[in-house]
C-alpha cells in the first residue's frame, strides 16, 4: 500500500495555549483513519494544518509522498466547519462555482447531487434548507474533481439518524472505490462502525493510534476504552 499521509511532530500553539502537541500518524491508501475526540480536543486544528488552513508552529506534513504540498493538496476534497456556500443561490449553482475555482465539468453535477440525496433540490436555495441537507451539499462539494484522499470534520452534524446511516454508507463506499479517508468526529460509537484505523485525541495529545481491531481485542468498544483512558 502507499502512503497519503504522514504527520510528524505536529504542534500547534495560539499564544501561550497548546491546541495540539507533537502528534504523528499516517495514512495508508484505502484507508478510513479516524480523528477521534471529544470537541476541543484539537481535531480541527489537526485538520486546518493539513489542509494549509493554518501555519504549524512545528512537525512536518508529507501528501502522497510529494515535496510539493501545494500541488499535492490539489488531490484533497474537504467538509470542514469553515466551508462557505452562498444561501441565495441552489445546490446546484453552489457547486458549479465549486466546480469553476477547480477547473472541473459542471457535467458532474447532476451525479453528486444524486448521490448525496439532493438531486430532486437541485434547483432550490440554500437557504431554505435544513442543517443536515447544507451538510449533503458540502459532502458533494468535497467530491468534485474526484479526490484521491477525502476529509470530513464532524459530517453528520445537523443530521438525523437516517442521515447519519447515510454518512457511514457514504464513506464505506468511497473506500470502496479506492478513495482514502481521514474524518474527524466525536461521535465514537458511530465512527466504530467504519474505521480501519484511529487516533484517540485529548487535550491536543493522542491517548492511542493504530488499527482499530487491535484497540477492540483488548476493549468492549471505543467508548469504554475513551473512557477508561481518561478515569
Amino acid at each position: 500500500m502507499s502512503e497519503i499521509l504522514k504527520v510528524n511532530g505536529l504542534t500547534k500553539n495560539f499564544g501561550r495555549k497548546t491546541a495540539v502537541s507533537d502528534i504523528s500518524f499516517s495514512i495508508e491508501k484505502g484507508e478510513i483513519f479516524g480523528l477521534l475526540g471529544p470537541n476541543g480536543s484539537g481535531k480541527t486544528t489537526t485538520l486546518g494544518m493539513i489542509l494549509g488552513l493554518l501555519k504549524p508552529t512545528a512537525g512536518s506534513i508529507s501528501l502522497f509522498g510529494s515535496q510539493d504540498i501545494d500541488a499535492a493538496r490539489l488531490k484533497i476534497g474537504a467538509l470542514i466547519e469553515s466551508t462557505n456556500y452562498y444561501p441565495e443561490l441552489s445546490a446546484s449553482d453552489n457547486l458549479k462555482l465549486v466546480c469553476q475555482i477547480k477547473g472541473v465539468d459542471q457535467g458532474v453535477i447532476p451525479e453528486l447531487l444524486e448521490r448525496v440525496g439532493l438531486a430532486d433540490e437541485a434547483r432550490s436555495r440554500v437557504k431554505t434548507f435544513s442543517l443536515g441537507m447544507k451538510q449533503r451539499m458540502m459532502v458533494a462539494s468535497a467530491l468534485i474533481g474526484n479526490p484521491e484522499l477525502i476529509i470530513f470534520d464532524e459530517p453528520t452534524n445537523g443530521m438525523d439518524p437516517q442521515g447519519i446511516i447515510f454518512i457511514r454508507d457514504l464513506i464505506i463506499s468511497l473506500a470502496q472505490e479506492g478513495k482514502t479517508i481521514l474524518v474527524a468526529s466525536h461521535l465514537l460509537n458511530e465512527m466504530e462502525k467504519v474505521c480501519t484505523h484511529v487516533a484517540i485525541m485529548q487535550k491536543g495529545k493522542f491517548l492511542h493510534k493504530g488499527a482499530l481491531s487491535d484497540l477492540l481485542t483488548e476493549h468492549e468498544n471505543l467508548e469504554q476504552y475513551f473512557l477508561t483512558a481518561t478515569s
